[in-house]
């Protein structure tokens, strides 16, 4: 049995499946909820993300629960901590790296060569001669600083030594293996401020959570060099956004193309909207049809797991 947070429910064909081969009590339908608690083994998260503090008082109130099952990458959403003290386990999900790392690049060559502004330009009525002097940013053969090795990150380290022929440097918690960084001809730098300085594009692919909130600040974006982009396909979190379009405004970096921000969407009225030099996208970085399917899979893997009482394959904890 499975607890589907808020009122937001899954995709028809995802809701299908659920319905046939489960038997779901939905959060907000509080009379069931009380009524079936204790029958209740399994909380599923959703993309509308409860607070940690709603999903604590779950578990206190539903004693035989086993499992948090997240559909999501993250699990800031998450008191990781409180499930561990009650024995909860929680999972996310895999698959999503070969789409996120694709559309990275995609960030990366629309920023690198005006392709949005461009677009504007030729959609534009009052645009009647090409302009030879606008010239966007070579990417091949130039450096990549990649800030987060895991899955993601080595995915993008393979499109960027393999299709675009760049030097990769990237910085991590941990130094990654000595046959990986071979496998991707990766140089790992002691620290942040060593990367930043030394790359044409920066590329974040960390996890949210306490550790890397606000991980890029003024401080950092100073370090960069003033002809580089950053780049973000991991959680708004990361980043400090004041800092960002200071660092914008005063040309401290060239440009920015984010597929994350906080909040998302952004107020219609946030200066990152209105800023030429930054692209940003709606949190689209896994959205193909192909890897949504791979991590409803590895979800319902989870979730079988969960209600039979084995360790969910794709524990964090």
């Amino acid at each position: 049995m499975a607890v589907l947070q808020g009122d937001i429910k899954f995709p028809e064909s995802l809701q299908r499946r659920l319905d046939e081969n489960y038997d779901v009590v939905f959060e907000h339908d509080v009379e069931n909820l009380k009524r079936r608690r204790d029958e209740i083994l399994a909380i599923v998260v959703y993309y509308n993300k409860p607070s940690k503090e709603k999903l604590n008082e779950l578990i206190d109130d539903l004693p035989n629960v086993r499992a948090i099952v997240n559909h999501g990458v993250g699990v800031n959403n998450i008191d990781l901590e409180a499930a561990k003290a009650r024995g909860v386990q929680v999972s996310n999900l895999s698959g999503a790296e070969v789409s996120v790392a694709d559309f990275a690049f995609a960030l990366i060559l629309a920023a690198a060569r005006n392709v949005v502004q461009g677009h504007a330009r030729s959609h534009n009525p009052m645009f009647t001669k090409i302009d030879f002097d606008w010239l966007g940013k070579e990417v091949s053969e130039s450096a990549i600083g990649i800030v987060g090795m895991g899955r993601i990150g080595t995915e993008v380290a393979k499109r960027a030594t393999q299709g675009f022929n760049m030097k990769v440097m990237y910085y991590n918690r941990k130094r990654r293996p000595l046959d990986e960084e071979i496998s991707v001809r990766a140089t790992y730098c002691e620290s942040l401020n060593e990367l930043l300085g030394n790359v044409d594009f920066v590329v974040v692919t960390v996890p949210g959570g306490k550790e890397t909130s606000k991980m890029f600040g003024w401080d950092q974006f100073c370090a960069m060099k003033e002809t580089a982009m950053f780049i973000n396909v991991s959680r708004g979190s990361v980043v400090d956004q004041e800092a960002l379009v200071r660092a914008l405004k005063e040309k401290k970096i060239a440009g920015a193309a984010l597929d994350v921000t906080d909040p998302e969407p952004l107020p219609c009225d946030h200066p990152l909207l209105t800023m030429d030099n930054v692209l940003i996208t709606p949190h689209i970085a896994s959205s193909t049809a192909t890897t949504r399917k791979l991590m409803f899979e590895v979800f319902l893997q989870n979730v079988d797991a969960a209600l039979q009482g084995k360790e969910l394959p794709n524990r964090v904890i």
